[in-house]
């Protein structure tokens, strides 16, 4: 095998650069199996240093089905990146592996991919590639028994990647157009609107004092009576939990109407919102 056939040879294998594969290959004295091993230990040098590196942007990434469902974060430094073909090919096969590992980053990351190699000798191998920090972020799945899962894309980049994605679980033992219409509706709701819960009573206590004292601190100055006040405070505080509760939303399609209030209106008794998961790049 001559000197280029080898280094075509080990890019196909190691997808490192032509410089990097003609520097292993001289290192190694044309030995492939020791230029591979040369580098996939710079590889991972070269993966450990970035990612000390700010990663904002990437993509959200959906997989599954109707019965279980998920979302993946997977974070780059550039925008430029997010729409590299290796690295949307990598994600699209990390979000079914994933699914089938339900959102637990430990096993995937330990995941065999299709050429054999972990998760994490892949990613490796793709920052090493590509030249910048590549890591997982946030992961969820929905599997719940007697629910539908629904989901939405907003500015999709190919195919089930997107900047923004929703994947809403309804529970009901109905399956029907009406359903179909909701479940797309809300998630697409969700999406727009951004609830932090279900219910108001499911909202972190910390949000809850964070916003109590930023409205102190807006009445503090106001020069009205302590009992008026506390008043001004009480619906304010009110108001910050029905604007980021999904159930006493203003329902986008409709906002004089709440999400509750077309949720009655459907007149299926056992129709309930299980679960929902909104993941954006950049927040």
């Amino acid at each position: 095998m001559s000197d280029i056939e080898k280094v075509k040879h080990l890019r196909k294998s190691t997808g490192a650069g032509f410089k990097d594969c003609n520097a292993a290959l001289k290192e190694s004295n044309g030995d492939l199996d020791k230029a591979a091993e040369i580098l996939r230990v710079k590889g991972i040098a070269k993966a450990s240093k970035k990612m000390s590196r700010s990663a904002t942007e990437g993509v959200v990434v959906i997989s599954g089905d109707e019965k279980k469902m998920s979302l993946l974060e997977i974070n780059c430094e550039t925008d430029f990146v997010a729409k590299n073909d290796d690295f949307l090919d990598f994600v699209k096969e990390l979000s079914e592996l994933n699914n089938n590992h339900s959102s637990n980053l430990d096993k995937l990351l330990n995941a065999k991919m299709k050429n054999d190699k972990s998760v994490d000798q892949n990613l490796v191998a793709l920052i090493a590639k590509i030249g910048e920090k590549i890591s997982l972020g946030r992961a969820k799945t929905l599997n719940n028994e007697n629910s539908i899962n629904f989901s939405y894309q907003h500015s999709v980049v190919k195919d089930n990647v997107s900047k923004l994605a929703v994947i809403a679980s309804i529970n009901t033992n109905e399956k029907s157009d009406k359903i179909s219409l909701f479940g797309k509706q809300l998630t697409m709701h969700i999406a727009a609107s951004n609830p932090i819960s279900l219910n108001s009573n499911e909202i972190d206590e910390n949000l809850i004092d964070k916003e109590i004292n930023l409205i102190a601190e807006e009445l503090k100055n106001s020069g009205k009576p302590e009992e008026i006040a506390k008043k001004i405070s009480l619906g304010k505080i009110n108001k910050f939990k029905d604007e980021n509760s999904l159930l006493t939303q203003n329902w986008v399609m409709d906002p004089k109407m709440k999400v509750k209030d077309i949720i009655k209106g459907l007149g299926i008794p056992d129709l309930n919102i299980s679960e929902f998961v909104r993941l954006k790049i950049g927040e």
